[in-house]
């Protein structure tokens, strides 16, 4: 079933970088997102996996400056090593993901990886990681040069670093951000603070609960997340029915299927 949610979640992406934006914001009226995880956390992974497609919503994504940071409760001990909450393979993957977002900067593709690699994570395949290379078409060769050079570990500081810095500091993972506030155990309701927090003329239409826009996001998140986890001996013909709402949902966006 991981393929069949990596197939919506990337049909989402592709619809919000193709479709207009109805109310584009300037830099100064962009809302900061922050998310403060660590790549092993159960919470995070589902956070990840589950909720966070909604900010691909196209309209909410243009008033959104958003930044992933993958340490959260990791510690610099004081020979400069660094230990993560749960054990080596944390360690690994924060270096992984954080690689992945220095070498593709743009949220269209270092997404789509991050998701891909938790998704393994909640499902508890995490040690399958590099088959999301092959799976999304990208080549390894940035993400390995970083994670074997001195480039990974400084990108780990830096993430050290911008988590050591929170005010109010962190008491959990995930810690979620939204306009420098905090969001405490309401971080599933991102949205509504983003669309509280906008200070825009013109309110995107994800903000609004009429908005069909939105309801068409909401009805594709929920399919997601009714799917994810869930067992099926017929996977062909729920492959290709999901496929076809997909299309029917995305006009003029072509979604390859996978044999």
């Amino acid at each position: 079933m991981g393929a069949l949610r990596l197939l919506l979640i990337l049909s989402i992406i592709s619809y919000s970088s193709a479709s207009p934006a109805v109310a584009a914001a300037d830099g100064g009226d962009k809302v900061s997102f922050e998310i403060y995880y660590e790549t092993l956390c159960p919470y995070c992974s589902n956070l990840i996996v589950n909720y966070l497609g909604k900010l691909f919503d196209s309209d909410l994504l243009s008033i959104t400056d958003f930044k992933l940071v993958p340490y959260g409760n990791a510690k610099i001990k004081p020979n400069g090593t660094i230990t993560c909450q749960h054990g080596e393979w944390e360690c690994i993957l924060n270096t992984v993901e954080a690689c992945a977002i220095d070498a593709w900067p743009d949220l269209n593709t270092y997404f789509p990886f991050v998701y891909c690699v938790e998704s393994l994570v909640y499902e508890h395949n995490y040690t399958y990681w590099e088959t999301c290379f092959d799976k999304l078409g990208l080549d390894p060769s940035p993400v390995a040069a970083c994670y074997n050079s001195e480039r990974g570990k400084e990108l780990i500081l830096g993430y050290a670093a911008d988590t050591q810095a929170l005010e109010p500091p962190h008491k959990y993972v995930p810690w979620v951000v939204v306009d420098g506030e905090p969001l405490y155990d309401d971080y599933r309701n991102f949205v509504s603070y983003i669309c509280k927090a906008y200070k825009g003329t013109a309110k995107p239409s994800a903000c609004s609960s009429e908005s069909s826009v939105g309801q068409i996001r909401k009805v594709k998140m929920n399919l997601i997340n009714s799917l994810f986890g869930e067992e099926t001996s017929n996977y062909s013909k729920l492959f290709q029915t999901v496929q076809q709402a997909v299309l029917s949902w995305l006009p003029g966006n072509k979604v390859a299927a996978s044999s």
